[in-house]
């Protein structure tokens, strides 16, 4: 799947943005943990990408703290040559983090991710703040939406994991 896709520009919006996440203290926790990760920054539009970092993650391409996109195990080029539209999905929720004014949005995020799971068996699908930063640029591929009485079944029978 291609996308056309354009970079992330700074614009007066975005640094007000990148302005309202070091406030709100998510860039810094961002900028904490690129380096406590050994992580290399660099800038990319309105982003600092801390790529390579040194994390147990293994199913996360990529994820963002404030205006912090941090990427496990891999570089920007990597990256981005396995999605091309990651940085615009990331930027995304660089503006998420504004508008829920900071580290609110963490736990937000797991609530949305929660739900997602119980609804569709995946973490993605059903996440609000991943359907609008859109699923396909983020490289996740849309599952139907389950009844909620279906998503608690699976979930009792183990079928699906929180």
């Amino acid at each position: 799947m291609t996308h056309a896709t354009t970079r992330p520009s700074r614009t007066p919006g975005r640094l007000i943005r990148d302005l309202a996440n070091v406030v709100n203290l998510s860039t810094p926790l961002g900028l904490i943990i690129a380096a406590a990760t050994r992580s290399r920054l660099r800038r990319r539009g309105g982003l600092i990408v801390a790529d390579r970092a040194r994390l147990p993650l293994r199913n996360a391409a990529a994820f963002t703290v404030g205006s912090v996109v941090i990427l496990p195990h891999r570089d920007l080029e990597r990256a981005e040559s396995g999605n091309p539209a990651l940085l615009e999905h990331e930027d995304a929720h660089a503006w998420q983090y504004a508008y829920c004014l900071g580290l609110p949005f963490i736990p937000l995020y797991f609530a949305a991710l929660a739900w997602s799971v119980l609804r569709t068996g995946d973490r993605a699908s059903a996440n609000h703040f991943e359907r609008q930063a859109d699923l396909a640029k983020g490289g996740y591929p849309a599952h139907p939406i389950l009844p909620v009485r279906e998503g608690i079944r699976r979930l009792m029978r183990g079928e699906v994991r929180l």
